[in-house]
Formats: C-alpha cells, structure tokens, sequence
C-alpha cells in the first residue's frame, strides 16, 4: 500500500487532488480511498488530504501519520505547517516551487524529492495560479501511482469543459518535473 499526504491551503484543491488520483486507481482496479483532514478552517487556512491505494483491500480507516509520500501544493506551506513529520525515510516529497531540485534537496537530503514549478504551469495552461491538477503530474512523475491516461475520465467528471487543460497541465508537469534520489 502507499499513502500519500497532500498539504495545501483551502480551496487549492488538495481533497479534489487526492479525489482524482483515487478514481484513477479505481478504474484500473485497484483498491484507492481518499479524505480530506480538516475542521473549522477558512479559505487559505492549512489543509491535509490522504491518498491510499492498494492492490489489495485497504482495512485502515485513519489519517496517514507516516506517509510514504508528501505533496505540497504551496511552498509557504513549509514556513507553517512541518510538512515531512512523519514522512518515511525513504519517502519522497513532491514540491511545487521556484527552487532548483538541488536547493531543495540541500534542505531535504533525507528524502527523495521532486520539484515542479506548479503555478507557473497553471497560469500559463489554465489561466489561474490553481496547482492541484498540475501536481498529480508531478506526483505521477515521482511515483507511477497510476497511469495518467487513467486520470482522464475523473477529470472530464469534475471539471466537464476545463478537463482538456487540466489534462494539458498536468502533462506539462509531468513533463517538467525534476527529480532527485537521495544524496
């Protein structure tokens, strides 16, 4: 099983993120489930959703504690929340950032780390600085958690006439994502 915890402000789309991967799991039959992790918060307020998916029944039912990947959809995010609690020693950090892969990776050596300017893909495929789709590129390129081809039916479902951009941008990050193993 991998679980995969996504970190975002509200309305970034990190639960619609995790959504969209486990439907794609799903529909090549594997075993996925997805929730988000948050009480009162505002728009723009700290976020988490969790990701798993599995080949075989997933029993457990609680947030992921020790994730074996961590996406992070805003990079202000690391001044707040300690994004990599948890996170396991060979995991990965997926990163949307401005960063080259080796500043990043001075900061992160532990970890696997892949990095991907999301909101400059966003804004210049979708028009808005919005990074969920564009990270499932990125994350699909830092781990082959499902095929992107399978991403397409949950993404004409949410998005209806805006899925072929979302599509677009998040082969673009896939394309452009920039990862590194441990040092």
């Amino acid at each position: 099983m991998i679980e995969v915890r996504w970190h975002g402000r509200g309305g970034q789309g990190a639960v619609t993120s995790a959504e969209l991967v486990a439907h794609a799991a799903i529909g090549e039959g594997k075993y996925a489930q997805s929730f988000p992790s948050f009480g009162p918060e505002r728009r723009g307020a700290p976020v988490a959703a969790f990701l798993r998916i599995s080949d075989d029944p997933i029993k457990v039912r609680a947030a992921i504690y020790d994730p074996d990947i961590v996406v992070v959809l805003d990079p202000r995010l690391l001044k707040v929340v300690e994004v990599t609690s948890g996170l396991k020693p060979e995991g990965r950090l997926v990163l949307n950032t401005k960063r080259s892969l080796k500043e990043v990776k001075s900061q992160f050596s532990t970890y696997k780390v892949a990095v991907v300017d999301a909101a400059r893909i966003a804004r210049e495929t979708l028009g808005l600085p919005i990074t969920n789709t564009v990270m499932i590129g990125a994350l699909l390129k830092a781990e082959n958690l499902v095929e992107i081809s399978s991403l397409a039916s949950p993404l004409e479902v949410r998005f209806g006439k805006a899925a072929s951009r979302n599509i677009e941008a998040l082969r673009k990050a896939y394309e452009q994502t920039e990862v590194g193993g441990l040092s």
